[in-house]
């Protein structure tokens, strides 16, 4: 066996001492690195929190812009509040006889105006009923009168009851602002005097809502009638446990719902299983069980898509989501221009060509792949096959369907219309909305290569 020698034996010496050395700057340069981010992610909790100055962003710049707006090279006429068409009061204000600053006299020239909008003091107003009450003389049936200003038919318990202005006045602060019961009743102690506890709000709130129910229906109805809705959920707290808020909005009417669950089923509640209407969604799954319907699918979510590619992008792969990206913009462009009658029907139509025409040069699949040959390579005029990130999607794109007249309803902006599973390609367009519309219809087996994240083409003309 080979012993080291003193020489060998000082070397190895040298060399462990040197990857300690090595070590122990390492150690210590993680060491600080753990301490900076410690101290991110614990300005980022407290950042999360509500604070005194919740709109704070940290230490100030030392040398920040200065507020206001810039000033422009015409600025234009100021604006000012209009005068108010009813005074309420006149109070005249007499001038000086002296000067305030070197005190020789004044000489009065003239008079101005000047108009102060206020809100005047707030006091409960208490209103008591003398009710008759009479007993049936068939029956023995207890009977009494009500006059169409009381909220309550309490005589016996609760013989003070809140008026419908307080109602409807917690009834906005909670709904609306956002406020809770103890706000709320903190609000009208200090403003008009008026205590009340917060078991009274909620309850009084509670028989609001019964009242409010034909109402609410009334309201769905009329959401299911409407030939476009555009429906959302959020997370939601209801009795400490986890719930969805929905909304289903229209251009008319706003209907909100709190359910358990963010599936089909819940989303049919509202909507009606047989909603025959434009649902523009976010892409949610279980808005395409709508059978019925025409999927709508969110543009700015498509947009943000592509902002997402160009940010992992690098070299030749940021070109396919910039040209994407261009082509929806310049569409948007393009309706707005059409919004403000800055284009004529017919220069419309050739501009809708030309997008078309650079959408279907952007989408450039090739036309012997799996997809192609999926289907027979028997594909209409204008389907894509579009993939982007880890969704497939195989539809027809349309833009500005059925507006050539430049007329018609106008349907909001930033979304992309999508024909639901189950039509074939061959059904005419129903929708008459004026803006982008990409029909799509999900394609359940995705096909390999969708890493490349490419819109694929294949017309047959």
């Amino acid at each position: 066996m080979h012993r080291p020698s003193y020489d060998e034996l000082l070397e190895v010496v040298a060399e462990l001492r040197e990857q300690l050395a090595e070590r122990d700057r390492r150690i210590s340069e993680l060491t600080r690195r753990v301490g900076e981010l410690e101290a991110l992610v614990d300005d980022v909790r407290r950042g999360g929190k509500r604070q005194a100055a919740p709109f704070s962003r940290g230490e100030p710049k030392a040398d920040p812009k200065p507020p206001g707006r810039k000033p422009g090279g015409q600025y234009g006429r100021q604006a000012v509040r209009a005068a108010p068409k009813r005074v309420d009061e006149w109070v005249s204000v007499q001038c000086p006889l002296w000067c305030p600053s070197c005190h020789g006299r004044v000489r009065v020239k003239g008079k101005a105006t000047q108009y102060q909008i206020d809100i005047p003091r707030i006091r409960p107003w208490t209103t008591g009923f003398e009710i008759q009450v009479g007993e049936c003389g068939e029956c023995g049936c207890r009977v009494q009168g009500r006059d169409p200003r009381q909220t309550s038919n309490a005589v016996t318990v609760g013989t003070v009851q809140l008026g419908p202005g307080v109602i409807a006045f917690a009834a906005y602060l909670n709904k609306v602002g956002g406020m809770s019961y103890g706000k709320i009743a903190s609000l009208l102690k200090e403003l008009v005097g008026l205590e009340v506890a917060r078991s009274a709000l909620c309850r009084a709130l509670a028989r609001l809502a019964r009242r409010a129910e034909p109402t609410y229906e009334a309201l769905v109805q009329k959401v299911r009638a409407s030939p476009i809705v555009y429906p959302d959920e959020t997370g939601w707290r209801e009795g400490g446990r986890s719930a969805w808020l929905w909304a289903h909005a229209t251009p008319s009417a706003t209907v909100y719902s709190i359910e358990r669950g963010r599936g089909y089923t819940e989303a049919a509640k509202i909507l009606g299983a047989d909603y025959p209407g434009i649902i523009g969604a976010d892409g949610w799954a279980p808005y395409r069980l709508f059978r019925h319907a025409t999927l709508q699918t969110c543009l700015a979510h498509l947009l943000r898509r592509c902002d997402e590619m160009l940010e992992t992008a690098t070299r030749g792969g940021v070109r396919f989501p910039r040209k994407i990206k261009t082509i929806l913009k310049d569409a948007l462009e393009l309706r707005d221009r059409r919004d403000a009658r800055q284009i004529s029907p017919h220069g419309l139509r050739v501009a809708k060509g030309r997008l078309e025409a650079r959408m279907g040069r952007a989408l450039c699949a090739r036309a012997d792949g799996p997809l192609s040959r999926s289907h027979g390579g028997a594909f209409p005029d204008g389907v894509f096959v579009l993939s982007i990130g880890r969704r497939r999607h195989f539809g027809l794109l349309q833009v500005f369907p059925g507006c050539d007249s430049g007329r018609g309803a106008r349907a909001p902006p930033h979304r992309l219309q999508t024909r639901p599973q189950g039509e074939t390609l061959d059904e005419p367009c129903r929708s008459e909305s004026h803006t982008l519309g990409l029909r799509l219809d999900p394609e359940p087996a995705p096909a390999s290569g969708l890493a490349r994240r490419r819109l694929g083409l294949r017309s047959i003309r």
